[in-house]
């Protein structure tokens, strides 16, 4: 067995100007395309800074796994301590007579970021927040977080608790994709708890509240701390593209809605979404050993889409790579390869090829057929050398 290398295509692409670098004005960012799992722009992205708010989302991680999980319900009610009471910062205004549903908790964290929300989903789900930060840390390794540490559940200053821009970008992008019921929360614009505080009732993502005309954002957070500046972890919609950025460490709100403008308009209008291989389609066919048949095709069932940054100079090029011959049997939906795709100013990425069809092992006579043929190749091949 040996490793095979197939080329099956390099795809050219119309000359025009080249994809501007994005310059951040942030301190740190991340910039990710969902669909096809590109990342646009990193800039100090594994840097472990203070998030701020931004880290509420953690907190809405455990409580949308408690969800799904069946622990708790949207109309579990929660206690409200004391501390959580006495908390400041930006506040959802419980009190402890209060019972507030898991519901009405989530829409304090995201619209009003409540920081008293969250100690009481802290305490509702851990008995403490100490122990609630231990199970957020726990859980962000387990995610592959690993510039993250919690020390509470709100994102209330302390010198310990850190998250860099990647890691609250695989965060957002977890629960965009592992929870799109519970992310619709993150659209409202509005939530004034018991009518108690007009004035903290608005969604402070200034993104909810512009669009590029052919893009549209939904979420997520946004943070601000004298320490951290003001932040923003984002996310647009345009068509069947989907962008996930975050960004720290700028010196307003108003640069913050700058940037984050300016971030989404630059993502969409210098990369170009091309669907190189259609879905269940045949990307090559690989030989084998000891089957009834001597090819089986290789696909991947999802189809390649590859983002091509404006005006590549370049063509897209991939190459089917496995061990072969592939020894029979080969039952469909075995992993076989990969697929290498080759992006000019974007990189490279790696895609698995599954077997397309069953291939049974061949009978006695096939397998005879098929030694004397490879006994054959090897003596050509001695020659040769």
């Amino acid at each position: 067995m040996r490793a095979l290398t197939f080329r099956i295509f390099a795809l050219l692409m119309v000359l025009a100007l080249p994809a501007r670098a994005f310059d951040t004005n942030a301190r740190a960012a991340w910039v990710y395309d969902v669909a096809t799992g590109t990342v646009l722009m990193e800039k100090n992205a594994e840097e472990p800074l203070p998030p701020a708010s931004m880290s509420k989302l953690m907190t809405l991680n455990m409580l949308f796994e408690a969800l799904h999980e069946g622990r708790v319900a949207m109309d579990t009610t929660f206690p409200v301590s004391t501390k959580a009471w006495h908390m400041g910062g930006s506040k959802m205004f419980v009190e402890p007579a209060d019972r507030p549903t898991v519901e009405e908790l989530i829409h304090g964290i995201i619209i009003n970021s409540g920081n008293d929300a969250c100690v009481v989903v802290a305490e509702g789900l851990a008995g403490t927040e100490e122990a609630f930060a231990r199970l957020m840390n726990e859980r962000a390794q387990q995610l592959g977080m690993t510039q993250s540490h919690f020390a509470n559940s709100s994102g209330w200053p302390a010198p310990d608790h850190r998250m860099s821009m990647h890691d609250l970008g695989i965060l957002a992008t977890r629960l965009i994709t592992e929870f799109p019921e519970l992310y619709k929360n993150f659209g409202l614009t509005e939530y004034n708890y018991k009518g108690r505080v007009p004035s903290n009732s608005n969604n402070r993502n200034p993104l909810l509240r512009l669009g590029g005309g052919d893009w549209k954002a939904d979420g997520l957070k946004t943070g601000h701390t004298q320490e951290a500046g003001y932040g923003l972890v984002g996310s647009a919609v345009q068509g069947d593209r989907r962008i996930v950025f975050v960004i720290a460490g700028l010196p307003s709100d108003k640069a913050r809605a700058e940037e984050s403008e300016r971030i989404v308009n630059w993502a969409y209008r210098q990369f170009t979404m091309r669907t190189i291989i259609p879905k269940d389609e045949i990307v090559t066919q690989a030989p084998v050993w000891l089957g009834e048949r001597s090819r089986v095709g290789l696909t991947t069932p999802d189809g390649v889409r590859v983002l091509i940054p404006a005006g590549s100079h370049e063509g897209v090029t991939a190459e089917a790579v496995f061990n072969g011959p592939i020894e029979a049997p080969i039952a469909k939906g075995d992993r076989l390869g990969e697929l290498v795709v080759n992006i000019p100013g974007t990189g490279q990425s790696r895609l698995p090829l599954f077997a397309a069809a069953d291939v049974a092992r061949s009978g006695v006579l096939g397998r005879m057929q098929s030694a004397a043929f490879r006994l054959g190749e090897r003596a050509i091949q001695s020659v040769r050398n």
